[in-house]
C-alpha cells in the first residue's frame, strides 16, 4: 500500500509521538497507583522545543555502593535546580539514605559516610518521594546518566513496581560530543566531572558529595553552554537524551 506525502507525514508524526517521552509518561500514568510515582508522572514533561534558557531543571546526583543497580545502593541524594542560567541554593537539597547492611571499608574512604551516618539517614522511600516530588515538570541534570537514570528506576520499581522515564540532560554526554567532533584526540579520563571543569577554569570542589557534586554538574552545563554562538536560543532538544 502506498502513501502520499500527507499521509505519510501524519504518520511520522503519530509514531514520533507513541514513543516520545510524553507519551510514554501518559501510558505509565495509567498504570501508577496513588502516591508520589503517580503525582510525578501527572505533571507534564517540559517540551522539547522550549528554550533550555527557560527550562526548569534540576541537577542531581547520587552517591552510592557502586556502579551496578542491581546489587548496590544509594547512599546519599543530593539536588539543586537551575533556571535561565541561574543555581539556586536556596533549593538545594542533601540526605543520607538509611540503606540495608553494613558499608565496606572503600565506601566510607571514598563518600565520607560513615555506619552512622547512615543510621541517621533518611528512608529510601522517603529519599525518593522527595527527590519525585522537586523533579515534577522539570528536566533532570546528571553526570553520567548510567548511574542516576538506572538506579532511580531501580528504587522506582522496588518502591512502586513500575520503572519510569525521565527527560535527562548529561554533562558526559555534551562534553563527549563537543570533543568527539574536534580533530585531536582525547583520553576518556578527561571526561571526568572535575576534569571538565578545569577545562573550562571552574574551580575545584568537595567532589563525592551528592550536593556538591550536583552543583558542580550544574555549573559545568552553564559552562558547555556558553561555548555555543547563542546560548540563550539554544533548543532543549538539542541537549536531552535520546535514549
Amino acid at each position: 500500500m502506498f502513501l502520499d506525502r500527507r499521509s505519510r507525514a501524519m504518520m511520522k508524526a503519530t509514531l514520533q509521538h507513541y514513543f516520545s517521552l510524553q507519551a510514554k509518561r501518559e501510558r505509565l500514568l495509567k498504570k501508577a497507583r496513588p502516591g508520589p510515582l503517580q503525582d510525578f508522572l501527572s505533571v507534564p514533561f517540559p517540551s522539547i522545543e522550549q528554550l533550555l534558557y527557560e527550562t526548569q531543571i534540576l541537577s542531581v546526583d547520587f552517591e552510592t555502593t557502586g556502579f551496578n543497580a542491581n546489587q548496590d545502593r544509594i547512599l546519599s541524594i543530593g539536588f539543586t535546580t537551575l533556571q535561565r542560567g541561574q543555581i539556586s541554593l536556596a533549593n538545594c537539597y542533601h540526605e543520607v539514605i538509611n540503606t540495608k547492611g553494613r558499608l565496606e571499608a572503600k565506601n566510607v574512604a571514598v563518600h565520607s559516610i560513615t555506619d552512622q551516618n547512615k543510621t541517621d539517614g533518611i528512608s529510601l522511600a522517603q529519599g525518593v518521594e522527595d527527590l519525585l516530588q522537586a523533579l515534577a515538570g522539570k528536566v533532570m541534570l546528571v553526570h553520567y546518566a548510567q548511574i542516576e537514570r538506572t538506579f532511580l528506576q531501580k528504587a522506582c520499581y522496588q518502591l512502586y513496581g513500575i520503572v519510569p522515564v525521565f527527560p535527562m540532560i548529561d554533562t558526559l554526554m555534551i562534553a563527549k560530543k563537543r570533543k568527539d567532533k574536534s580533530l585531536t584526540s582525547y583520553s576518556p579520563e578527561e571526561l571526568r566531572l572535575d576534569n571538565l571543569r578545569e577545562e573550562h577554569g571552574l574551580p575545584q570542589h568537595f567532589g563525592h558529595n551528592a550536593l556538591n557534586d550536583a552543583v558542580a554538574t550544574a555549573e559545568l552545563l552553564l559552562a558547555e553552554v556558553s561555548l555555543r554562538r547563542r546560548p540563550q536560543k539554544v533548543v532543549l532538544d538539542r541537549y536531552l537524551l535520546k535514549s
